[in-house]
């Protein structure tokens, strides 16, 4: 099978299997997104959805989070892990928005990258969740399931990226992504991948080397 039809076939049934695929924090702003993909370092989203109800009712716009004290918000998040240095950084990054972007969360990989804390993959969460242009999120499910799959050769997250960004129409690649989270949690688990139920088997170098 040639890899335009391998990776049209994991397209379409990835889409079959999670047609209602999400980002599962919990946001209503670019901003409350981004404040959340920094508390979901090292932390489960189900967590971050639990603290930051009230959260974001205490700080409800930049200037807020830019001039909390780092203290009480310390104290808001520790629930997350790594509680201290994600204060800092929130409330850093809170100040560079206020300084170079009018406090509003910028809508360019160049830009979101620049941010204190903002690697590529949040600044890629961020384009396609809250600005809704083309995105690669590797995380450690993407970079298991591309490789099981055969999809790339490398753990190496921006050469991933790249190779995402070559095989997948621009409009699929947010939800591809979000759908190989979905996937990895169901099926294609890190240390038990579940190989006789799973519908890709048939296009799965891991399956076919076991």
């Amino acid at each position: 099978m040639g890899k335009n039809a391998k990776i049209d076939y994991i397209i379409a049934e990835l889409a079959r299997l999670y047609p209602d695929t999400a980002c599962t924090l919990t946001y209503r702003t670019p901003l409350q997104l981004l404040v959340s993909t920094r508390l979901s370092a090292q932390c489960t989203d189900a967590r971050v959805n639990m603290v930051t109800p009230a959260l974001f009712e205490k700080y409800p716009d930049c200037e807020a989070f830019a001039g909390a004290d780092v203290g009480e918000l310390e104290e808001m998040i520790k629930s997350t892990g790594f509680f201290r240095a994600k204060a800092r950084n929130i409330i850093d990054c809170a100040n560079m928005l206020l300084e170079k972007h009018g406090g509003e969360v910028p809508g360019t990989m160049e830009e979101l990258v620049a941010l204190p804390g903002v690697g590529r993959k949040t600044a890629n969460l961020m384009l396609g969740d809250a600005f809704g242009q083309p995105s690669y999120v590797v995380d450690t499910h993407c970079i298991r399931l591309t490789n099981r799959l055969g999809l790339t050769g490398s753990r190496d997250p921006e050469k991933i990226e790249a190779d995402l960004r070559r095989m997948l129409p621009p409009e699929e690649s947010t939800l591809f992504c979000h759908r190989l989270v979905d996937h990895g949690r169901a099926v294609c688990k890190a240390q038990k991948p579940l190989c006789e139920s799973c519908t890709l088997r048939t296009r799965c170098d891991y399956c076919r080397d076991r």
